[in-house]
């Protein structure tokens, strides 16, 4: 039996753009282009990239909070782009997420303890002590009992991304996607916060998507990593091998820009030239061409297919072999 627990085949999104006097489609977004990979049971996979790559969007897409343009996302052997809202809501216990901004997650009107029990009566679950649950829930978050009688404002950032926590695990999914989930919390918060949720995941054999802009906090947090640009995948590696020889110009790049304490560990920066080009209208041939000191005729005419340069190693760039003889 196969221990892959989600397939994304091809995804893609285009944000269609309505304008004129009669209120007409004149172009569109291209948030996420062709998009595919899989994700085996117990994995931690990230995607990286700048604000506005698409990781986001791939996010909601695997989730069906938005509809697809193309593409297929199979999550239990079933295309869930084909489930009735019925469906959706039944596997949607198997499948969760935890957003960036713990602020805006809650109704402030409600305690702790309803956000938290409203899950099990919104899903009719039966046969359960809600107050037990609830107190269950966050004493597996590091909080306590007491905290179930707290208002959204009573409680520290940190305090907050817990009880999000503890309502993603509620009904004991086994796909967590987690989007920037420490991005609006202080740099002291952050560590603790990871830990947690690397500690969650071994309890509950968990599998998670992690969505970052980060990269040191995906080297950190993750086995294996996904670099976006401008919708589409780049890069796709192990951690240990994207981070030891990144075969992608703009891999190359992001790598470079992160903090090193140690001098004599510290990477030449490889600066980008230019601006992101619009996703209203991308260039044509590689999608980076226009920011990549290695951009050739071939670049700007054809796209590269993303194809398996080493084991595990997926790359789309037409001069990879260029970079790799650099870095040998």
């Amino acid at each position: 039996m196969s221990d892959t627990i989600l397939k994304v085949k091809n995804l893609t999104k285009f944000f269609p753009i309505i304008g004129g006097v009669i209120r007409h489609k004149i172009g569109e977004v291209k948030a996420v282009n062709n998009v595919s990979f899989n994700l085996k049971k117990g994995d931690t996979i990230g995607i990286v990239g700048e604000s506005g790559c698409g990781k986001s969007t791939v996010a909601r897409l695997i989730l069906n909070l938005i509809e697809p343009t193309g593409g297929e996302v199979i999550f239990q052997g079933q295309n869930i782009f084909s489930f009735s809202r019925g469906e959706m809501r039944k596997i949607r216990k198997k499948m969760q997420m935890v957003f960036q901004d713990p602020y805006s997650a809650f109704d402030p009107r409600f305690t702790v303890f309803e956000s938290l029990s409203e899950i099990f009566i919104i899903q009719k679950i039966e046969n359960v002590n809600i107050k037990e649950e609830v107190f269950r829930l966050l004493q597996l978050v590091g909080l306590k009992p007491e905290h179930s009688d707290y208002y959204p404002y009573e409680l520290s950032g940190g305090q907050k991304q817990r009880v999000v926590i503890a309502r993603a695990i509620a009904l004991n999914p086994e796909l967590i996607i987690l989007d920037e989930p420490t991005s609006a919390l202080d740099v002291s918060v952050q560590s603790q916060i990871l830990n947690l949720l690397q500690d969650i995941q071994h309890k509950f054999d968990l599998t998670y998507l992690f969505i970052s802009h980060d990269l040191s906090v995906i080297n950190y947090f993750c086995n294996k990593v996904m670099v976006m640009y401008l919708g589409k995948i780049v890069e796709d590696a192990s951690c240990e091998d994207l981070f030891q020889q990144p075969l992608h110009p703009y891999t190359k790049a992001l790598i470079s820009s992160i903090f090193v304490p140690d001098p004599d560990k510290r990477l030449t920066i490889v600066p980008l030239e230019g601006d992101v080009p619009s996703p209203i209208n991308l260039p044509l041939g590689c999608v980076f061409h226009t920011r990549c000191k290695f951009a050739s005729k071939i670049c700007r005419e054809r796209e590269p297919e993303i194809a398996e340069v080493t084991t595990n190693h997926y790359v789309a760039c037409h001069h990879f072999k260029k970079i790799q003889e650099k870095q040998d």
